[in-house]
């Protein structure tokens, strides 16, 4: 497996990432099983492990400690804060004191000292970046962290933390993590690219497209359960949108047969082809799943089969409004409305 820089810092990481929300209650609850999965993806070349104080409510990062045990220098380790870990005041968000106390959590639960690249899971409108990154500098001062980032920003909320952290001498976003996948391209209208001009590793996160890319969801199929974690919105079968998707599901199902591939390999080269993409967060429940993710970091899709992909979805667009992560609270009628 060939390695990439994440952005300019240096530290070499697989193509792919190896995402781990469905480790534990929310996915696959045989901790076991899901510790094979982890250490079969570590052998076959990913060192690239990204995961999330909230995922599982902290099972997740336990999971992936015990399955750590022993590998940990051999791993580029990412976690992220920022969701509700408690139900009262101050566990949540973007504040020092959050920070103090989530980072503590996360590093207990993962069973290490430290973490080599810490993330805001979403920014927050009522929360001042400079607080946030002036906490997160701390930490990579105290050695717990060494790099950190941010997930779901918008281009102008990127900007705003790089000058931030320019103007005030803090600790600066090495990375950014977006939604991306074959339906879902508007980062490529600004996110991606302002993260190339600041130098920024990019990971992005569902390349299946919350499992509409793995052949789960197709037109003749049978409605299939989804996992409490996502939204229903997205797999809201009466929507225009979700209609408009199976369509196009079909038929790029139909490119990646013609290219010799499966539609789940089509999906996750496309993101990891793209030059301002470092890695794609895969995130397999079971070990088949897995392996049939693993053969994506070895394709490189020929020009007539981008072609014909952007025919289908053209660049910059995202087929569901819903399948974004960001704008939403730009976008409220409270926020629009006089």
């Amino acid at each position: 497996m060939d390695y990439r820089l994440l952005g300019r810092t240096g530290v070499e990481v697989s193509p792919l990432c190896l995402g781990t929300m469905m480790f534990g209650p929310w996915g696959n609850q045989d901790v076991d099983d899901s510790i094979r999965v982890i250490h079969h993806a570590l052998d076959a070349g990913i060192n690239f492990v990204d995961t999330a104080d909230v995922y599982s409510g902290g099972e997740s990062e336990e999971i992936v400690g015990k399955a750590l045990a022993g590998r940990r220098d051999d791993v580029v380790l990412a976690t992220k804060f920022f969701m509700p870990m408690g139900k009262g005041p101050n566990q949540s968000g973007g504040s020092r004191k959050w920070i103090m106390r989530a980072v503590e959590g996360s590093l207990r639960r993962l069973g290490t000292d430290y973490l080599d690249l810490y993330q805001v899971h979403r920014p927050s409108a009522a929360m001042d970046v400079e607080e946030t990154l002036g906490a997160l500098t701390d930490l990579v001062r105290q050695g717990k962290v060494r790099y950190i980032g941010s997930s779901s920003y918008s281009g102008s909320q990127i900007v705003e933390a790089q000058v931030a952290a320019r103007d005030r001498n803090l600790a600066r976003f090495v990375t950014e993590q977006p939604p991306y996948s074959l339906l879902v391209r508007g980062i490529e209208q600004d996110v991606l690219p302002t993260a190339r001009r600041y130098g920024m590793g990019t990971l992005t996160y569902s390349p299946l497209a919350g499992g509409w890319l793995s052949g789960k969801w197709r037109k003749d199929a049978a409605p299939v359960p989804t996992s409490a974690a996502r939204p229903s919105a997205r797999f809201d079968m009466t929507s225009v949108a979700n209609q408009q998707k199976l369509e196009v599901v079909d038929a790029l199902a139909r490119v990646a047969d013609e290219a010799g591939l499966t539609l789940i390999e089509l999906a996750i080269a496309f993101v990891i082809n793209h030059p301002g993409v470092t890695a794609a967060i895969i995130g397999p429940r079971t070990m088949e799943q897995l392996v049939s993710q693993l053969p994506s970091a070895e394709v490189t899709l020929p020009t007539e089969v981008l072609d014909r992909i952007d025919e289908l979805v053209a660049p910059g667009v995202t087929l569901n409004p819903d399948d974004n992560s960001y704008g939403a609270a730009e976008l409220t009628p409270a926020a629009r409305r006089r």
